[in-house]
């Protein structure tokens, strides 16, 4: 029987219709991926599912009974529990405070220990190895998602919905992870999997819905496909994986003394970049990366140690000054540092350059000159726009980023400093940054890329360091190590044997 039917799915935002006519299936007891790239409107239909959207048009069936969901609450009630992409905990209270939390077992007179009698046995049962007494602010991400796993399950649910669950774990942390969905199978629960990544797809689902531009486009049982097909499928073309080759490197173009990255760190930071080459910065997020993306760009004070642009020391120099130096900067944050939404294409090509002479003389803009560079960068990155006045915020994330490269490129730097580069990207798009980065490097550019996604650093790095609560936990050259090797450096174990 189908434990999730939805037929003739619509659901519009404004002009966007996000769902578009979508019909969705899934059969009791199967591990169901929704694939497709960002912003196709997977996570908007397993959101009506939760009763967090309601349809324009259609229906849903439960276990082949038409339900009407109107909120979450409706969506406990017939068995369906979501855990979010952004987990929605409370840090200051236990796991075991978290779990029951809204659902607490007695009645009036609140039974705390039948409460905790329940999720120790959920606990023993999907074996998740969890400590119910310790508070959610010192867990790791991967413990932290089971809290919320458990939370669904305390609900009564038989249906889970994962919206991009792996998106902030080690490779452990994806292993363990599916363990337990596919434990949760065998005890007879059904599970929706939201994701764009292939490898994924294909190592846990049993059945794939593939969504491209708010409609069903593909549906097949994943030993029937491939991962290139599946791309196809995303983007509508072939796509390949980028992959860089190590190459002759030149001089050090930036070089990072001793520097404290967080206060807890017990060691500095130290390395350096040469000319010509990828230099990849890997760990899970909230480790140091934004700390040092923000003090190599200016935005935030050095308090220990020195950071050098090709000789120079740069770390009490203006962010402009930096930038007139060499460095090129794509921010991990494109929409807070890297552009004005309401701003034109235009004029968001003018940003962090307003002082450039051939842009601005005696104090007035040269359009021509900016829509003349904009327009041959737009054009060289491919990038989709109606005109150079349109705003950025009109684009998708992926052109956003294209004109963002078009800009810091154009300039010529030396150095570029490339945070999270692909972050909210589809897979057509990745594939473009990846090329550019690589055609960067052959330019003899130095690159610091920074990365939660390792295959991504893995892919294009020639060197490696990993970053682990403020410190490098190891330091290596490409291809050296395992993903799953990488993977221990990434939760602290440290190259050689030792922890941090």
């Amino acid at each position: 029987m189908d434990a999730i039917k939805m037929t003739g799915i619509v659901k519009c935002f404004g002009p966007v219709r996000a769902n578009d006519g979508i019909n969705f299936t899934v059969e009791e007891q199967e591990i169901h991926c929704l694939l497709g790239e960002n912003g196709t409107g997977k996570s908007t239909l397993m959101n009506i599912l939760f009763g967090l959207y309601h349809p324009d048009e259609g229906e849903i069936y439960i276990h082949g009974k038409k339900a009407a969901i109107a909120n979450p609450n409706d969506a406990y009630a017939l068995g369906i529990g979501m855990v979010h992409q952004h987990f929605m905990l409370i840090n200051q209270l236990t796991v075991l405070e978290n779990i029951i939390i809204g659902k607490e077992q007695g009645g009036v007179f609140l039974d705390r220990k039948k409460s905790e009698e329940k999720v120790k046995e959920l606990v023993e049962r999907f074996g998740f190895k969890v400590d119910l007494h310790e508070k959610v602010v010192n867990l790791s991400v991967g413990m932290r998602q089971r809290v919320e796993i458990l939370k669904t399950l305390y609900r009564g649910a038989d249906i889970i919905i994962l919206d991009e669950p792996t998106a902030v774990l080690t490779p452990q942390e994806v292993d363990e992870l599916f363990k337990i969905l596919r434990q949760l199978k065998k005890d007879g629960k059904t599970i929706v999997f939201i994701t764009h990544k292939l490898n994924e797809t294909m190592s846990l689902s049993d059945r794939i819905t593939v969504i491209r531009k708010g409609k069903v486009v593909f549906e097949c049982d994943t030993k029937d496909t491939s991962e290139k097909e599946l791309a196809t499928q995303m983007v509508g073309r072939s796509i390949e994986t980028v992959v860089g080759e190590k190459g002759e490197t030149g001089r050090i173009l930036l070089e990072v003394k001793e520097l404290r990255l967080q206060k807890k760190a017990k060691e500095t930071v130290s390395f350096a970049v040469h000319a010509g080459e990828i230099f990849g910065i890997a760990g899970v997020d909230g480790n140091g990366q934004q700390e040092l993306e923000a003090m190599i760009v200016g935005n935030q004070n050095v308090t220990e140690g020195k950071i050098f642009l090709d000789g120079t020391s740069i770390e009490n120099m203006p962010v402009k000054a930096r930038k007139k130096h060499g460095l090129g900067y794509i921010p991990s944050d494109r929409h807070k540092n890297a552009m004005i939404s309401q701003f034109s294409i235009a004029e968001n090509f003018l940003l962090g350059y307003q002082d450039n002479p051939e842009y601005c003389k005696h104090g007035f803009i040269q359009y021509d000159n900016l829509k003349k560079d904009a327009q041959k960068q737009a054009e060289l990155f491919e990038t989709k726009l109606a005109s150079l006045d349109q705003q950025i915020g009109q684009l998708s994330g992926g052109n956003q980023q294209k004109v963002i490269f078009g800009r810091e490129t154009s300039h010529e730097p030396g150095f570029m400093l490339v945070s999270q580069p692909v972050r909210g990207l589809d897979i057509g798009a990745i594939e473009k940054v990846h090329k550019t980065l690589l055609q960067l490097k052959a330019q003899g550019k130095a690159i610091l890329l920074i990365s939660a996604e390792l295959s991504e650093i893995m892919n294009l790095s020639d060197r490696i360091a990993v970053l682990y609560e403020g410190e490098i936990s190891a330091e290596f050259e490409n291809g050296k190590y395992t993903k799953e090797e990488i993977g221990l450096f990434m939760t602290g174990k440290k190259a050689g044997g030792t922890n941090v």
